[in-house]
C-alpha cells in the first residue's frame, strides 16, 4: 500500500501546475459549449458531426481508403458550410459566452428541474378553452427534445411555473406580449411574445391566419408541439410535424398533448390531421 502512495506522490510532482490549469480551462470552455448549445439546434448539429468522426476514424482504423477520403474531404469543405449555415445559432452562442458571469463558471451543480407535464398539459389545455370562448387569439409552442433557444431571444424572458390564469393574461389583447408566441419548457414558461418561422407551404387553406402559419412553419423544422387559438373562430388547433389537427375541446386538447408529450409516448402513433387544401 504504500508503494502505492509513493507511486502516486512522485506521479503528481511530475505534473506541472500549468498542465493543470490548462485542462481545467479547456474543460471549463467545451462544458459551457456544450451546455449552451444544447440550447439550440445546434445540438443535432453536434450530434451529427460525433457520428461522422466516429465512422472517420473507424475507416481509418480499418484501412478503408475511399470510404476515409470521401469524409475527410467532406469534413474540410463542411466547416465551412456550417459556419453559413448555422451563422445565427454561432452569434448566438458568442454573445451568451459573452454574457457568463465569472461567479457562475464553476456552477456545475445546476441541473434542470423535473418537469411536471401532466400539470403544464392541464394549465394550457383550461387556458386554451377558456381563449376559445372568448375568442382570444393565442399561440403556445411545448418544447420536446429540439430545444427552442434560438426563438428565446425574440420574446420576454419570463421563467415562470406554467398556469392557465398567467397564459390567459399574457394573450390579453392590446397588450405586450399578446401578439407572439409562448415558449414552454416542462414546466416553465420560458419566454413569450416571441417571433416563430413561418411555414413557406402554398397548400394551405386561406382561412389558416398568421398564428397557424407560424405554428406549422415551427413543427416544421422542430419536433415542438403548438397550440393555437384563433382570435376569429375561437376553434383550438395542434401543429406537430407539419401538419395541423383542427376542431379541439378541452377534452380531445389533454389527450392529444398527452400522447404527445408524456415521456415515452410513440411519436409516430397515428393522430388525426387536417387536410391541406390547395389554394385556389
Amino acid at each position: 500500500m504504500q508503494s502505492v502512495i509513493d507511486y502516486i506522490f512522485k506521479y503528481l510532482q511530475l505534473v506541472r501546475v500549468t498542465d493543470i490549469i490548462d485542462i481545467l480551462v479547456v474543460a471549463v470552455i467545451v462544458y459551457y459549449i456544450i451546455k449552451i448549445a444544447t440550447d439550440t439546434r445546434a445540438r443535432n448539429l453536434l450530434r451529427g458531426i460525433a457520428i461522422v468522426l466516429v465512422v472517420f476514424f473507424i475507416s481509418r482504423w480499418l484501412n478503408l481508403t475511399a470510404l476515409n477520403y470521401i469524409i475527410g474531404a467532406a469534413l474540410q469543405v463542411g466547416v465551412f458550410a456550417i459556419v453559413v449555415i448555422f451563422q445565427p445559432e454561432l452569434r448566438n452562442l458568442l454573445e451568451r459566452m459573452g454574457r457568463i458571469k465569472i461567479g457562475k463558471i464553476i456552477d456545475f451543480a445546476a441541473g434542470d428541474e423535473t418537469d411536471d407535464m401532466e400539470l403544464t398539459i392541464q394549465s394550457v389545455a383550461k387556458a386554451a378553452d377558456d381563449m376559445s370562448r372568448t375568442r382570444t387569439g393565442a399561440l403556445i409552442a411545448l418544447e420536446r427534445e429540439t430545444k427552442l433557444g434560438e426563438y428565446l431571444g425574440t420574446g420576454t424572458i419570463l421563467d415562470a411555473d406554467v398556469s392557465s390564469g398567467l397564459l390567459e393574461n399574457i394573450f390579453v389583447p392590446n397588450t405586450p406580449l399578446h401578439d407572439g408566441a409562448v415558449i414552454i419548457r416542462g414546466n416553465k414558461i420560458i419566454s413569450a411574445g416571441c417571433v416563430l418561422p413561418l411555414t413557406s407551404n402554398p397548400n394551405l387553406s386561406h382561412e389558416l391566419g398568421t398564428r397557424h402559419r407560424a405554428a406549422i412553419g415551427l413543427s416544421e423544422t422542430t419536433d415542438a408541439v403548438i397550440v393555437v387559438v384563433s382570435e376569429e373562430t375561437g376553434k383550438i388547433s395542434v401543429a406537430q410535424e407539419g401538419s395541423l389537427t383542427r376542431n379541439l375541446s378541452e377534452d380531445s386538447l389533454k389527450r392529444l398533448l398527452s400522447r404527445l408529450m408524456t415521456a415515452g409516448a410513440d411519436k409516430n402513433e397515428t393522430i388525426e390531421k387536417m387536410k391541406f387544401w390547395r389554394s385556389k
